[in-house]
């Protein structure tokens, strides 16, 4: 990537992002079950491997790592120690690698979202993961069609939780960004500027139109729609 940073979200299995392989048990509430760094917690084996491989790839490139399904400090400070030990591990046995990776988080649960403030002494970065956060902050699952009309990706709570996370990583210097739909969305893009977010990511094909959005309001005035979007 000729010296840009590229972004490894570890292993993010379960709820909709099944895996069949791995034969895992049934839940009645996959999405509040086993899923993403709670996984790893009971797979460290898969864990321990990819971790590895990132360390080792990270020799080639600004690589940074994301941590999926964060809800506790103690989610993020495991993820960390494991980091440490396949970094250590890597050393010991003289394979090339480097060490010093970027780990952030995912906000994707309320929990991460409302304790940001305590994420960002020790994460490098965040992500806002909309699509899970809009889910448990409605209520709602998101893979219901019926439901989507009623609790929609933009309602004001998910913005000013998404707003609490971004006003902890202005405090902490570190960058924030939204990926999953509400990144896509052109209506939503000043009010996340707005918001303070730093980066979207989304589909190539909806990059002109954010774009356009964008270039489209002042500061000010994306300002002043986040303002709105979280008191409608």
């Amino acid at each position: 990537m000729a010296g840009r940073p590229v972004v490894i979200r570890t292993i993010d299995i379960g709820g909709d992002k099944p895996l069949p392989y791995l034969n895992m048990p049934h839940e009645e509430n996959p999405f509040l079950g086993v899923r993403g760094l709670r996984l790893c917690m009971q797979r460290t084996d898969l864990f321990t491997t990819q971790l590895r491989a990132l360390l080792r790839a990270a020799a080639y490139g600004d690589l940074w790592i994301m941590l999926p399904m964060v809800a506790t400090l103690d989610d993020l400070r495991w993820g960390r120690a494991q980091l440490q030990d396949a970094a250590a591990a890597l050393a010991a046995e003289g394979s090339p690698h480097r060490a010093d990776v970027r780990l952030g988080v995912m906000i994707e649960t309320p929990a991460a979202a409302v304790t940001a403030d305590l994420f960002a002494r020790d994460a490098a970065f965040f992500s806002i993961g909309s699509n899970d956060l809009t889910q448990y902050t409605m209520a709602a699952d998101r893979g219901l069609a019926d439901l989507a009309a009623r609790y929609p990706h933009d309602a004001p709570a998910v913005f000013r939780l998404i707003g609490m996370a971004a006003e902890a990583a202005e405090r902490a210097g570190i960058p924030i960004g939204v990926c999953g739909e509400l990144a896509g969305v052109p209506a939503a893009a000043p009010i996340l500027a707005g918001l303070g977010v730093n980066e979207l990511s989304m589909a190539p094909a909806m990059i002109p139109q954010i774009k356009e959005q964008l270039q489209g309001v002042t500061f000010e005035q994306a300002r002043a729609a986040a303002q709105a979007a979280q008191a409608r």
